[in-house]
């Protein structure tokens, strides 16, 4: 789908110039005010209401349309508009509620219902208008209309249409979309419109690489991606295979991917946009391309969803895109322990003891839980960058399922600067996290009689102890967890990734 903006001229000759540009459908994204007496819209409405006479008036009295943010009313044009100037086969209006009384969240409803209504409709070439866009508003609303544009345009069949053999269906309309703006508004709505689409590229990257089968996912894939962006991004990339993990003598990451016969990768992709002086952030993302959960099998049911455990590791690469497409002017390093978690002769045994690069001992009881054992050792490994922050993203735990659902990330720091701004940034961004607790008194579930630790605390407070473990490892900088098993991707009909932290991650690298 294609974006542009387009500068119409200030005042009475630009809402002419506006209804003369042709387009499938022109939407008005208007302030409530402007319908406060249903028999005299005000403003631009005012002129629609002539020149379709009386259109607007008639869709105020039947409650087609309202002033509550959300209501729309689609209209078909005719022969007549075209004599008055109005050249749009379609109109669509839209309240975007009172400006002083909706949140941020109230406008992603807004216009997720505009654009599934545009979805419904054959119209491919749209104009958007926000008519009294305040400034302030202007960076979160238009950056949301593209990403929700591209979330309803998505198509993982349209990418990679060998896996699919019969006709796809056809995409649902929208393939253009002019954003109207005026000389004194261009500049934030194309800064806008370009970080949008940034975000939304890098989703897409995380939905595909989460969506892809794990057989062609595999850790190789992921670092042939990595590879690739460094390429088109002019982006530093390093991937470390089975020998340079055992020469770091990363015992814990190597217990996981023991038991599998696809080869283990340790991928570091670098985003230079600072001076070499200034200190990195450090994006640390779990990369286990296919989890049977090992030894400690899983139930067969819903285990083809384990594809989707490495979207901590898609999450990571996607936000690596975005800020390389926005040339951000920042330090900023990803970090991806990637392999498969297999049942083999070989594979880790509970009970079994493995030392990780730090030197501490663990006592691998379930090996289920695996992604904290790569994290930890890529958790040390980032010591050598001394960050400004590290930030792993994970689909750790379905405890963290139970707690947040599929609503919120799970957000776990002992820094509660880097924890707010990451609370922030979500929820600026619409894809929010809920901090949880790290207490001491956590530590306590992880004790082992034969090692340093046990890999895990038992069923109480699962997602916090996994975070515990992470925490032990984490000493020596800023650090923050966010758990995305249950907001990285949807189950049953809509089953598919679901792009998330991108929008956080990008949103909180841009602000802090």
């Amino acid at each position: 789908m294609e974006f542009v903006s387009k500068v119409f001229p200030e005042g009475q000759k630009g809402q002419q110039a506006l209804f003369a540009h042709v387009s499938d459908c022109l939407v008005i994204a208007f302030d409530a005010q402007l319908i406060k007496n249903s028999k005299k819209p005000a403003g631009i409405l005012a002129e629609i209401d002539r020149i379709t006479q009386g259109s607007v008036v008639r869709a105020l009295q039947a409650k087609d349309l309202e002033a509550k943010a959300g209501s729309h009313a689609l209209i078909l044009g005719n022969d007549s508009w075209l004599a008055q100037g109005l050249k749009a086969q379609r109109l669509l209006l839209l309240s975007m509620g009172l400006a002083k009384e909706v949140k941020n969240e109230g406008h992603v409803k807004t216009l997720s219902a505009a654009i599934k209504t545009l979805a419904q409709t054959s119209a491919k070439q749209i104009t958007w208008h926000f008519d009294q866009l305040p400034a302030k508003d202007a960076l979160f609303k238009i950056r949301q209309l593209v990403q929700l544009s591209r979330e309803h345009t998505y198509r993982f069949g349209a990418r990679y249409p060998k896996l699919k053999t019969k006709a796809q269906d056809a995409q649902l309309g929208m393939t253009h979309l002019v954003l109207a703006s005026s000389s004194k508004t261009q500049k934030a709505y194309a800064q806008a419109m370009k970080e949008g689409l940034a975000i939304a590229n890098g989703m897409d990257l995380t939905k595909d690489l989460g969506n892809l089968p794990p057989n062609i996912c595999t850790p190789t894939y992921l670092a042939q991606t990595a590879k690739q962006l460094a390429k088109d991004f002019a982006l530093k990339v390093e991937v470390l295979g089975r020998k340079e993990i055992e020469a770091l003598k990363m015992g814990a990451f190597l217990a996981v991917t023991q038991g599998s016969v696809t080869p283990p990768q340790f991928i570091v992709i670098r985003h230079q946009g600072a001076s070499s002086k200034e200190a990195p952030v450090v994006l640390v993302g779990k990369g286990i391309t296919f989890d049977t959960g090992g030894i400690s099998l899983k139930p067969g049911e819903g285990m083809d969803e384990m594809k989707y455990d490495m979207c901590g590791a898609a999450s990571v690469l996607g936000t690596m895109r975005a800020i390389a497409e926005l040339k951000l002017k920042r330090n900023v390093i990803g970090v991806i322990p990637t392999c498969e978690n297999m049942p083999s002769g070989h594979a880790t045994r509970p009970g079994d003891i493995v030392t990780s690069m730090s030197g501490q001992t663990i006592e691998i009881l379930n090996t289920d839980a695996e992604g904290r054992l790569i994290l930890c050792d890529a958790l040390t490994y980032v010591e050598r960058f001394k960050p400004a922050a590290v930030i792993d993203i994970a689909t750790l735990t379905g405890a963290c399922v139970i707690a947040l659902g599929a609503v919120h990330s799970g957000l776990f720091s002992r820094d509660d600067d880097l924890a707010e701004n990451l609370l922030s940034a979500g929820r600026q961004a619409q894809d929010t996290a809920w901090r949880m607790p790290l207490d001491a008194a956590y530590q306590e579930q992880l004790k082992s009689n034969f090692a340093d630790m046990a890999n895990i605390g038992g069923r109480p407070a699962g997602s916090v102890t996994a975070a515990c473990f992470l925490a032990r490892y984490t000493e020596a900088y800023p650090w923050a967890h966010l758990d995305i098993a249950g907001t990285a991707w949807k189950s049953g009909a809509a089953k598919g990734a679901t792009g998330r932290p991108v929008p956080l991650l990008v949103n909180y690298l841009l602000a802090h």
